[in-house]
């Protein structure tokens, strides 16, 4: 389950201050980890999210933190282990999209005039 970890923070970082339910980081990580070949019950990948955000979010400089809203989890910006897991993770976003750009068709045409 230690598989998991890593896309649970990938989507609080991507939710940003608002953060986001339980049930929708369950759903997230159950969508990126349920493939044909390997089903993955939704019910398990709850439960499991569930219980790394009760036990990630207890003290005040944990690396998540619960909201005012019942069930709402968000990254803590003040810690730094968090803080540097967002530059992280802003580094891959930025990354992929300069590698689309990069991406961009430069084949001529045959109709153009020279």
């Amino acid at each position: 389950m230690q598989i998991y970890n890593n896309e649970i923070l990938k989507v609080l970082a991507e939710a940003g201050n608002d953060g986001l339910s339980v049930k929708k980081i369950a759903r997230h990580v159950h969508n990126a980890h349920n493939t044909l070949f390997s089903n993955v019950s939704f019910d398990e990948v709850y439960a499991y999210v569930g219980q790394y955000l009760k036990r990630n979010s207890k003290c005040a400089d944990s690396i998540i933190e619960r909201t005012d809203l019942r069930g709402v989890y968000r990254i803590n910006l003040r810690n730094e282990h968090s803080q540097q897991l967002m530059l992280q993770f802003q580094d891959e976003y930025n990354e992929k999209e300069s590698s689309q750009e990069a991406a961009v068709d430069q084949s001529l045409s045959l109709f153009d005039d020279f």
